[in-house]
């Protein structure tokens, strides 16, 4: 059992992630399982595991707390965070979690916890007391309690049949995929789908091994594009797709092998369900804003602004029946998904208005670059996030026209804007810089921004 610091710092705002086993072994796995059940008390639980060599034995320690403490388990074994999602809310389930840290280095490993109806176990509600078990000592279940029991179960191809629901299959036209599953566990889904699909997949790393052979999958690391790059520009392919570990997030490709800033693909998926039901609302975070509430009100849908972070996304989703939510991050959220996210979703549609419009993702995407040119989201340490953030408040807000404090702060200058958030787990600002129609303006005041914060 690591000890009690090591523990808390494996407790983040909304899941356990943590070096194995100095942070997060089979001894507090076992207890996360225990005070799951104290907490949430479920009768019911689905769980999965992603790749990584930990996960099995991780998996079966947290099992077994949950049937200790008299719980049912329902595990679908190795899997995608986004199918224990979809499992918790179509099968009823009281709960799920979910063994894995997506796109951390090798030696981590994790959990995502979620209650009923796939709604997240943060620290407000829940995971505190979760953390705080696990620290001093579970709660023993009452000296009647029978064990629970455990059963397999495969959703997979229900999971399948619902995936392939958001598209016509048959508007779509015989496209050639270059998919990077990056040795996680995206593969074993683009097999299940791709005797569906009218494509032409030429697959990289597409078995799952938790030894990654070619590094941790996260595709948004500049250097672990290289190589679904080349192979796109090689072969003539229309697109390339790319996961993290778990899948939950989707990246693309053009043709021509240029990486799509997550921002304009929310902006694309916005339109793509706006066509589909005119007149829904659209859920998108403060960091990058103009591109995706043009397209929503040209669309005819309604934009509504959320706080950065898939809790409040989600919960944003509910409380006002929005058929979709995106974040620049690559984490995309679907109101009959559960209203959680996929990273298979996104990629179908996508392909679909390839399908459809005749044009190229080049085509679909360059005229909202052009349109709003952005930065992509720039990290500083920083000592102070405060005091930076105070720094450039007292250089910048007298000049603009409007200010916002959704998540961080946002200022407008008619012309520009930017975003600066402070990081909830390290002292990083997260800077984001837009303009309408101006890409020297936009990297000018980049630059700017940047040497204020770096000084």
């Amino acid at each position: 059992m690591p000890d009690a610091a090591s523990a808390t710092s494996c407790f983040k705002a909304y899941d356990i992630r943590g070096r194995v086993p100095e942070d997060l072994d089979i001894e507090s796995a076992y207890r996360i399982g225990r005070a799951f059940a104290d907490v949430v008390k479920p009768e019911k639980v689905v769980t999965g595991y992603d790749i990584r060599l930990t996960s099995p034995e991780l998996t079966d320690a947290l099992e077994r707390g949950l049937l200790d403490a008299g719980v049912d388990v329902y595990s679908l074994g190795l899997c995608g965070t986004e199918e224990i999602y979809r499992a918790t809310a179509q099968l009823g389930m009281d709960g799920g979690i979910m063994v894995t840290a997506s796109h951390n280095p090798e030696a981590y490993n994790g959990m995502k916890l979620v209650g009923r109806q796939a709604k997240p176990i943060g620290r407000e509600n829940g995971l505190a007391d979760i953390e705080k078990q696990v620290l001093t000592g579970v709660t023993p279940p009452a000296p009647d309690t029978p064990a629970g029991t455990k059963r397999s179960l495969d959703t997979r191809a229900s999971y399948i049949e619902h995936l392939l629901s958001y598209i016509d299959i048959d508007r779509l036209k015989p496209l050639k995929i270059v998919t990077d599953a990056g040795n996680g566990g995206a593969g074993m889904i683009v097999d299940a789908l791709a005797p569906l699909l009218p494509f032409d997949f030429i697959k990289l790393n597409n078995d799952p091994d938790g030894h990654f052979p070619k590094g941790v999958p996260n595709p948004l690391l500049p250097e672990n594009r290289d190589e679904i790059i080349a192979k796109i520009r090689e072969t003539g392919a229309d697109l390339g797709i790319a996961w993290d570990g778990d899948f939950d997030r989707c990246f693309l490709f053009d043709e021509n092998g240029t990486f799509i800033e997550g921002y304009y693909i929310v902006g694309l998926l916005a339109e793509a369900f706006l066509r589909k039901q005119p007149g829904s609302k659209i859920i998108h975070d403060p960091r990058l804003t103009w591109n995706t509430i043009d397209v929503v009100k040209q669309a005819g849908g309604v934009p509504i602004q959320s706080k950065t972070g898939h809790a409040f996304i989600k919960d944003a989703m509910r409380d006002t029946d929005a058929i979709y939510g995106g974040e620049m991050s690559g984490h995309h959220y679907f109101r009959d998904f559960s209203y959680c996210d996929s990273g298979m979703i996104p990629w179908l549609l996508v392909v679909e208005m390839i399908s459809t419009t005749g044009k190229s993702l080049s085509q679909l995407i360059q005229e909202r670059m052009a349109a709003y040119p952005c930065s992509g989201e720039i990290n500083f340490r920083v000592p102070s996030t405060k005091a930076s953030i105070a720094n450039i408040l007292s250089r910048y807000e007298n000049d603009a026209i409007e200010r916002d404090d959704t998540d961080g702060i946002s200022l407008d200058f008619g012309d520009w804007r930017f975003n600066l958030r402070a990081s909830n787990t390290e002292p990083v600002l997260r800077l984001n810089v837009e303009s309408k129609g101006n890409p020297e303006l936009m990297k000018s005041k980049t630059a700017e921004l940047s040497a204020l914060i770096s000084h």
